[in-house]
């Protein structure tokens, strides 16, 4: 039984990441089918970063306060599955924008907690950290796949059933959960959020990642409209989404195997990402069929698959053991907080004024540009003879 606590990672990461992907995916065709329009959807899920600015941070504290990420993970949960619930019963648009501030509040750091579970879980152990998010992009590729028929059957105004059943299932497994407290944390030590803002690489790196992330954020929020635009149905929708996620399982195995953790290496690395990012945005740009999107989204893997894989790793090597709660959060922020705010306000309103075609084809030159930066980064720490920076213990 003592490989039993990383079970129950597995299951837990399949299964919240399964919810998210199910609420992810046909959120906006729900709100689409109670008469809200582009923009309008734009300017709730804009509101999502907003609030993840204060929920980042402070779920992050309380984790690395308390030292039980466990507990923080089941409150949040919780709380998200409670406050849908409004969500799906109001009418009225203004209630539906309220409950969705406060069910931002405990869904955007999910994420970023889970990811310090297992860091923390898998200190000093042989385990790899993609061998436990893998089961995060399985959960994600079957669950929103498996949804597409379910709420083309049932109808769109019923995603509640789906969504509240995989957040039940995610809740249990929760409960199972180990503490992940860090090993190699001092537990007595102050925790100082504010040194994380004094780390100038760290700050940097989160900087330029936020130009390649916006693009990202407006794919995630608008692509459902955009293939149901081009006249794909609900099952096509959960296809994209399956297609996109599936193939970031062996992404992950072959990085835990072959990746070199050191700065220089995965600042190259992510350069390459911006350029595949930037070709994934420009075909996205020139679509013409909903069914062409599916095709497109696989670069999903190896553009977001890396970055996120990437990103976190890094996140571990600059920020002490301690604070490392805070750290993920403070990454999430960028990948999916303020990416996500000028996503969802620039974005929707380039979708509705301009068209999808615009909003990928901008995307596609903010990666180049966040490439570039990254580029100019590496040659930078090169020059100082910091590219081999180690990582540290349990990364």
């Amino acid at each position: 039984m003592i490989n039993r606590p990383f079970h129950m990672i597995k299951a837990f990461n399949f299964f919240v990441y399964g919810a998210i992907a199910v609420y992810s995916t046909f959120f906006a065709l729900y709100l689409q089918s109670v008469g809200m329009s582009t923009l309008e959807i734009g300017a709730l899920m804009a509101g999502g970063p907003v609030v993840s600015l204060l929920a980042n941070p402070f779920w992050g504290y309380l984790s690395d306060r308390f030292r039980n990420i466990r507990l923080i993970l089941i409150f949040m949960l919780t709380g998200s599955m409670l406050i849908m619930q409004f969500v799906f019963l109001s009418g009225s648009y203004t209630l539906i924008y309220a409950a969705m501030l406060c069910f931002f509040f405990f869904q955007m750091p999910l994420f970023s907690q889970s990811n310090s579970l297992i860091l923390n879980s898998i200190e000093g152990t042989a385990h790899q950290f993609g061998a436990f998010r893998l089961f995060g992009s399985l959960g994600w590729a079957v669950m929103a796949a498996g949804a597409g028929p379910v709420i083309g059957r049932i109808g769109i105004d019923r995603l509640w059933i789906v969504y509240t059943a995989m957040m039940l299932l995610a809740l249990a497994f929760a409960m199972a959960l180990p503490k992940g407290e860090s090993h190699g944390a001092a537990g007595k030590r102050k925790v100082r959020m504010v040194s994380l803002l004094g780390n100038r690489l760290f700050v940097l790196f989160l900087a330029i990642g936020l130009v390649i992330s916006i693009p990202n954020s407006m794919n995630t929020t608008f692509i459902s409209l955009y293939i149901s635009d081009l006249g794909g149905e609900a099952s096509l929708i959960g296809w994209a989404a399956f297609w996109s996620s599936i193939f970031e399982i062996p992404v992950f195995l072959l990085l835990d195997r072959y990746l070199k953790k050191n700065t220089g290496t995965m600042l190259l690395c992510v350069v390459a990402i911006g350029l595949l990012y930037a070709l994934r945005w420009f075909l996205m740009a020139d679509a013409d069929n909903a069914r062409q999107i599916i095709y497109f989204q696989m670069l999903h893997c190896l553009t977001f698959g890396m970055y996120y894989y990437i990103g976190t790793q890094l996140t571990v090597m600059l920020v002490p053991a301690e604070l490392r709660a805070s750290g993920q959060a403070l990454y999430a922020l960028t990948y999916g907080g303020l990416s996500g705010m000028a996503a969802g306000v620039v974005g929707g309103w380039m979708f509705q004024a301009l068209g999808p075609a615009a909003m990928y084809r901008s995307g596609g030159f903010l990666s180049l540009a966040g490439s570039a930066a990254f580029l100019l980064l590496y040659w930078r720490l090169r020059r100082k003879g910091e590219s081999a920076l180690p990582v540290q213990a349990g990364g």
